[in-house]
């Protein structure tokens, strides 16, 4: 992704007119619930933390009035191709009042309207005026209820055409055409309105409409998509709103995939800090939709949703770019408890990854095609079917759980494994170099003949950086391709593990007995370069330790003469709630040499871990100490070693324990760690640079949003010791309103920072 190293400037750099300006602005609000002022202007990232979860009002809005096989106990609705009637010619009722308070009762606070507006276009792609009205009038519906509304375009034959590829200008036409009346439209409504330029946007009829087949013109599929979202993106920013830069915009990928990385990677964002990724995954795609088994939640499934799930995360969180899942769901095979299952384990990762998901129903229930059953809520009685409202509280229970914490990044189903050192495999000749999936020539390492007899019992590790790879495997004629995904990825090292077992059961489900197997391709995904690929034994499960045991101490007392004996036993009680993780607090840099907090433990307890930090790719400084008699450790790191580019860390702790002398081991014990802000910095002490609030060295737009960002969120947005100094332009009464507002005069090259600090006389005279 060619913009990705934006992504961090993208996120801080909110326009001046959007923030510092906004206190001088008087909004009307929609309702009474949607007050406006400068404090209330959410960053990118703060939208989709606060979207939560959502709901999709599927086969409604976007009916396009070609009627699909009717349900024939809801064959009422299905009342032709005109008008607003189109709205159930998918065997839907008409959206109500009701139908949003139940969403919202349920516990929803975002809800995606799908909109397919070709029905109602005339030949001039001006939309007509009743169906914008009633468009209106379901957001109302939403906005009534104080929740976030995700409007798009949706089933568009004009966009989803065979020609794809080549029908730029055609599609921009229409796009920018219909994007300019919506935006008109709803220019006054606040950021709980988001725009989705495009639904699933793809070369439709083609072989590669729904994967990137050999015969895709990818290079051309991928230019189109990305001048597309730029066209959205200038279209909606060039309507006059008092939410022309802040409204948060969505772009999604080819076929907006959120299962193939090579896909995600292609995408292209507009440089705009109120852009998200827009994908879908219904996965693991065999159990909500495909032919695999569906009564079962595997943890061969749980694996593979876990990857999916964790290259979304991979790809945009960790480069800083906001992602919205739009449509995910498990279509309904009466299997309600693996379901259940899946939604719990499904929102966890994506709660934890920070992404918000949006659940696809059509209320098709009783769907000849079972694996288009989405039916969570019956649109008649505006209640929720029995077993689907299930699997709906198992996804509310995830969100209601505190102990997974939003962009933790640290929640996993996937069981931890030991191996040897990657040293002992025995090496695979040939696969090492850079590949990109992206360039033809390039998608992979060359084949090797290899048998399943080399590595039958044991497991193939490919040491990488970039993309999680893949293996292809292929017979003798180059036929009977199949992919196999790593069992298990070691982050940390850069480690993929890939299963004898798993590479057996995928090729017998594909072409047999496993001796026809006779090569290996490590594919990449987006970019990957590949260190060396090797045959080792099989890793072994790590179990979760067990709750330490209580301890009992015994004291005995004598007293002399008639000798009297006192016995005293103690008990120490381990709390119910034990349970020991990598704990990991995130912290900012500013050039600092040392780095000191204080570790929170059971007395005695041995403690280590590192500074964990992204400099090209990830490094850490370790430490290690022990936990002192009043329940703490004070430790002082040096890391004066790590480049000053780097503004972002992780403490984190790997192990904390308690040795045992009977058992001759390290019992787990939980510990915390907190800051000292009292590190040492590299900058020269009491020296004020007058409005350089992030302490980069210059004086610029980020310096306004910062202040503004610490008064609306201080417990967020923390500005340290000297930035705090450095920001008090005015007065010298602390950081106001005011010090923006004359920071944002340098920014418009009014002022330069030579006259700070100034009065508020002086900031006056400067406002006028």
């Amino acid at each position: 992704m060619s913009n990705k190293n934006k992504g961090f400037r993208r996120i801080i750099s909110i326009s001046a007119a959007a923030v510092c300006m906004m206190s001088a602005l008087n909004f009307a609000p929609l309702n009474d619930n949607m007050t406006v002022d400068a404090a209330d202007v959410m960053t990118a990232f703060e939208i989709t933390q606060d979207m939560k979860i959502g709901w999709n009002y599927g086969n409604s809005l976007d009916a396009s009035g070609k009627l699909y096989k009717d349900n024939p106990e809801r064959n009422i609705f299905s009342t032709g191709n005109e008008g607003l009637d189109v709205e159930m010619s998918w065997n839907n009722p008409r959206c109500t009042q009701e139908t949003m308070d139940a969403v919202k009762a349920k516990g929803f606070n975002t809800v995606r309207l799908p909109t397919t507006w070709t029905p109602h276009m005339d030949e001039n792609n001006k939309i007509d005026a009743d169906w914008m009205a009633r468009v209106h009038e379901v957001v109302d519906y939403c906005y009534k209820n104080d929740m976030y509304v995700i409007l798009n375009i949706h089933h568009e034959e004009w966009i989803n055409r065979p020609d794809f590829d080549t029908a730029y200008e055609e599609i921009s036409v229409k796009l920018k055409a219909v994007w300019k009346q919506i935006a008109e439209e709803f220019k006054d409504y606040d950021q709980h309105l988001i725009f989705e330029g495009m639904n699933e946007p793809r070369a439709a009829g083609q072989e590669y409409e729904w994967w990137l087949a050999p015969s895709a013109p990818k290079e051309k599929l991928f230019e189109v998509i990305n001048k597309l979202n730029q066209d959205f993106v200038d279209t909606v920013r060039s309507v006059e709103s008092p939410y022309q830069k802040t409204r948060l915009l969505s772009c999604p990928p080819y076929c907006a995939s959120g299962s193939d990385i090579n896909m995600m990677s292609a995408l292209e964002l507009p440089d705009d800090p109120y852009v998200a990724a827009s994908v879908h995954a219904y996965s693991p795609y065999n159990f909500c939709m495909g032919d695999g088994e569906h009564n079962t939640f595997s943890e061969t499934y749980a694996t593979e949703l876990e990857g999916i799930l964790k290259n979304i995360r991979k790809t945009f969180i960790d480069n800083n770019i906001p992602v919205i899942l739009g449509e995910f769901s498990a279509s309904n095979y009466n299997n309600t408890e693996a379901r259940c299952e899946w939604a719990t384990t499904y929102i966890s990762l994506a709660k934890s990854y920070g992404f918000p998901c949006v659940l696809w129903d059509n209320d098709a229930r009783g769907n000849s095609d079972q694996s288009e059953a989405h039916d969570y809520l019956n649109r008649v009685t505006n209640t929720w079917y029995e077993d689907s409202g299930q699997v709906i509280d198992a996804m509310m229970a995830v969100h209601a759980d505190d102990s997974i914490v939003w962009g933790a990044s640290d929640f996993t189903t996937q069981k931890q494994y030991k191996h040897d050192d990657i040293s002992t495999g025995k090496e695979i000749a040939n696969t090492a170099g850079a590949y990109d999936s992206n360039v033809d020539g390039k998608e992979g390492s060359p084949a090797q003949i290899i048998k399943f007899s080399e590595f039958d019992g044991k497991e193939i590790a490919v040491k990488y950086t970039g993309g999680d790879p893949e293996l292809a495997f292929m017979d003798s004629d180059w036929g009977g391709w199949t992919t196999v995904k790593p069992y298990y990825i070691d982050e940390k090292n850069g480690i993929a593990y890939f299963s004898s077992d798993d590479i057996k059961t995928a090729w017998e489900a594909n072409n047999g007995n496993v001796s026809s197997l006779n090569s290996v391709i490590i594919r990449a995904n987006g970019k990957t370069t590949v260190e060396k690929a090797v045959i080792m034994n099989k890793g072994t499960l790590v179990d979760t330790p067990d709750k330490p045991k209580p301890e009992t101490t015994t004291t005995t007392s004598s007293q002399g003469g008639n000798t009297t004996t006192t016995t005293t036993t103690t008990t120490t009680e381990i709390p119910d709630d034990f349970k020991f993780e990598v704990v990991k607090l995130p912290v900012k840099l500013n050039g600092e040499k040392t780095l000191k907090f204080t570790i929170e433990g059971s007395p005695s307890a041995s403690v280590g871990g590192g500074i964990c930090y992204d400099a090209g790719e990830w490094a850490s400084v370790e430490w290690s100490g022990n936990v002192g008699a009043n329940g703490k450790l004070e430790m002082t790191v040096d890391i004066s070693d790590i480049p000053s580019s780097v503004k972002d860390a992780e403490i984190q702790i790997w192990w904390s324990n308690v040795w045992d002398s009977k058992t001759e081991t390290g019992i787990d014990q939980p510990a915390k760690v907190t800051v000292d802000s009292s590190s040492e910095s590299t900058k020269p002490d009491g020296k004020v640079s007058y409005g350089d609030v992030d302490e980069d060295g210059s004086v610029g737009i980020n310096d306004c949003v910062l202040i503004m960002q610490s008064m609306a969120n201080p417990d967020k947005y923390t500005l340290s010791e000297q930035g705090r100094k450095n920001a008090d332009v005015v007065d010298g009464d602390g950081v106001t309103n005011s010090d923006a507002l004359a920071i944002q005069f340098v920014e418009s090259r009014t002022i330069t920072t030579d006259i700070f600090p100034i009065t508020s006389v002086q900031l006056d005279a400067l406002s006028k």
